[in-house]
């Protein structure tokens, strides 16, 4: 990891390269979700090799992010490792610790138990708990978790039956989707994807111009 910190201080140098020393939290946004997806689609589809490449480029926007903290004094790469470091010792007491558990659903349930604790109790807003970077249909999947909404292939007939003929007739359809995704323990954004990337698989390559 020092490796890679040191040649990103140097892509920021004033003699580094302009690009880089030109990037942002901000702008480096649509650029750390491509990464994650990529790596989700090396996980579904890519050999252990691709997934170590792309595992590497979801590192480099960790280490992009730290050095862009560090010029300006707001935090170092130090402090992210040290962070996630407390955060997974406090949050398995039960590995690190001497309480006992009786499998992974009490594991779960400790762990919301000790989340809420670190925000002194205090419940946070539906709208703060789903990441607004979520796919929308992974966003959806969320909410209804949150909300105790389940579903059915009847849910789904009914709101085709219900819609109108607009966006929001479109998104109560595709709520539904989501809905029956999850009562038959499917990750609907998952789903999708695969099912686009078989689509793009069987259509025809591009042809070069000659």
């Amino acid at each position: 990891m020092q490796e890679l910190l040191k040649t990103m201080r140097r892509l920021r140098a004033p003699d580094g390269c302009p690009w880089d020393a030109e990037q942002t939290h901000a702008s480096l946004r649509p650029y750390l979700l491509e990464e994650a997806a990529e790596a989700v689609d090396a996980v579904n589809n890519g050999t252990p090799l691709e997934l170590a490449g792309e595992l590497g480029d979801v590192l480099l926007q960790v280490a992009f992010h730290s050095v862009i903290a560090e010029e300006t004094g707001g935090f170092s790469y130090a402090d992210v490792e040290g962070a996630i470091v407390e955060k997974l010792v406090r949050r398995h007491p039960h590995v690190f610790g001497t309480t006992q558990v009786s499998g992974s659903a009490e594991v779960v349930s400790n762990w919301q138990a000790i989340k809420a604790a670190e925000q002194g109790g205090r419940p946070r807003r539906a709208l703060d708990r789903v990441p607004a970077a979520l796919g929308a249909l992974a966003r959806e999947g969320a909410t209804q978790k949150l909300a105790g909404v389940r579903g059915g292939r009847d849910e789904i007939a009914s709101a085709l039956d219900a819609a109108p003929d607009s966006a929001q007739g479109v998104a109560d359809v595709l709520a539904a989707v989501v809905a029956w995704a999850r009562s038959q323990g499917l990750d609907a954004e998952l789903a999708l994807r695969d099912h686009t990337t078989r689509t793009l698989r069987a259509l025809p390559d591009e042809v070069a111009s000659p």
